[in-house]
């Protein structure tokens, strides 16, 4: 399964090349939610034509992480308080369907994989600024892991496009105390209770840890800390 941070692509295109470059701005936060894209400025940043950046938009419109008005150009898609919870609910019910499937198939290897994830991401220095830094490829990495034993190609493809979209939350996420949550207790009951098979435990532990994510995005949200 091919995660969100080893997107398919010729690498050597320009287009492609701006595509990610965009999506990263895009997924940590630095273009916000319902900025309006200048097609020529974004080209003249990246030093491409203003055809490479269109193709590139229209990608990024594909995986509704940008809008494309009629007659008006691209913006980088909203976040609502009502897409926030819809995008929630339908992460919990994939999330755990993907989990269930995972944990009844799982081998040893993947296991292994599971705490390999889960070193790294602990080893990885979490940086609260720059979301597109190794952490997040770690992170990302672990909750892939965790379900890539699930024998549905088709769930979890529809899980790794919920999961793009919910990357978008955590830039939210981090103008809340560090107190608020202890993501590295989180990671490790949830490794820990998906090696010991514990379906039960580990799909309350997985709608926990996307609830919180939930959580502090309203909060945020609520306190208008994101530009409307």
């Amino acid at each position: 399964m091919t995660s969100y941070h080893a997107m398919s692509g010729d690498p050597t295109s320009l287009t492609f090349d701006a595509y990610r470059r965009l999506r990263v701005e895009v997924l940590s936060g630095r273009l916000p939610p319902g900025r309006k894209l200048k097609i020529q400025e974004l080209a003249d940043e990246m030093s491409v034509s203003p055809g490479v950046v269109r193709e590139a938009l229209s990608r990024l419109s594909s995986e509704s992480l940008v809008v494309a008005i009629p007659q008006r150009g691209f913006r980088v898609a909203p976040i609502t308080a009502e897409d926030v919870h819809d995008l929630t609910e339908a992460r919990v019910d994939i999330e755990t369907a993907c989990l269930k499937r995972s944990l009844a198939a799982g081998k040893v290897a993947w296991e292994a994989d599971i705490v390999a994830a889960l070193h790294l991401l602990n080893r990885t220095p979490h940086n609260t600024v720059d979301l597109s830094g190794p952490w997040t490829d770690a992170h990302a990495q672990f909750h892939e892991a965790l379900v890539s034993a699930c024998d549905s190609k088709w769930l979890l493809r529809v899980r790794e496009q919920l999961f793009i979209q919910g990357e978008r939350y955590r830039w939210i996420n981090i103008r809340m105390s560090d107190a608020d949550r202890g993501l590295r207790e989180e990671h490790s009951e949830l490794a820990e209770a998906a090696i010991s098979r514990n379906i039960g435990l580990t799909c309350e532990l997985m709608e926990r840890h996307l609830r919180l994510t939930e959580e502090l995005t309203l909060r945020s949200l609520a306190s208008e800390l994101v530009p409307g």
